[in-house]
């Protein structure tokens, strides 16, 4: 199995993708990650990648994916940035490109990514829009893909109270009942009872403990489709 490592790696939704591909995955986070259901190495990520680059040591890996913090880069979050928000996807980019490595940067709209993939969750069957950009290095993702957002317009009808999937929204949690065919994943909140259920079901990330976890993930389908493409590359270039 080709060894992948999983630069700032949260609890774990990037990295379920890859091994349900059948990558050895293992996870890099400078905060404990209990919920990551692989390998863990608690370190910062860019240390750690520096430290790959400066010893010219692999430690056996093919390719590397990694997910900098995206609070800098969102428009939702902008109004949050400071001088201390981290804004490191230059930085974990110019290392990759002199580890030399195939790998995936994923990110939010709004990041300064090359040429990124898109990838919505109406692409790979799942009730979730959560839009995710993916750049890629040393393979290709051909053919792009597309969103497919009629397919929720089809499967429900026009009548809200028809609809058969409750989704909370800010009305929602203000006491407001609202319905939707689309699980939409923001915020953390303190609860963690039918609207965790929920999101963890529509991001299929059933081993993830906290809403903070599954909004900070994405879907294991996401990476599902990426790495299919890098492993073809990867298993070509092994024969």
């Amino acid at each position: 199995m080709p060894r992948l490592l999983d630069l700032y790696c949260g609890a774990g939704g990037a990295a379920a993708g890859y091994a349900r591909l059948g990558f050895d995955v293992v996870g890099v986070d400078h905060r404990r990650q209990p919920s990551y259901p692989f390998e863990f190495v608690l370190a910062d990520a860019l240390a750690f990648l520096s430290y790959l680059v400066e010893t010219g040591n692999e430690e056996g890996f093919a390719a590397v994916h990694a997910s900098p913090p995206c609070q800098g880069y969102g428009a939702a979050t902008r109004y949050l940035v400071t001088r201390e928000t981290p804004l490191l996807i230059a930085p974990t980019r110019a290392l990759l490109d002199e580890l030399g490595l195939p790998y995936v940067i994923e990110n939010v709209h709004g990041a300064p990514l090359r040429d990124p993939v898109l990838v919505c969750g109406s692409m790979v069957g799942l009730d979730v829009k959560r839009h995710r950009l993916f750049e890629c290095s040393g393979f290709d993702v051909v053919p792009r893909p597309t969103c497919q957002h009629d397919r929720w317009q089809n499967r429900y009808p026009t009548n809200a109270r028809k609809r058969n999937v409750r989704v909370p929204t800010r009305k929602a949690m203000k006491g407001k009942a609202q319905t939707s065919p689309v699980v939409h994943v923001y915020g953390t909140g303190s609860g963690v009872g039918k609207q965790l259920d929920l999101w963890r079901r529509a991001m299929e990330v059933p081993w993830m403990r906290t809403k903070a976890e599954v909004a900070e993930a994405i879907p294991p389908a996401y990476t599902e489709l990426i790495g299919a493409p890098l492993l073809q590359s990867l298993t070509a270039a092994a024969a």
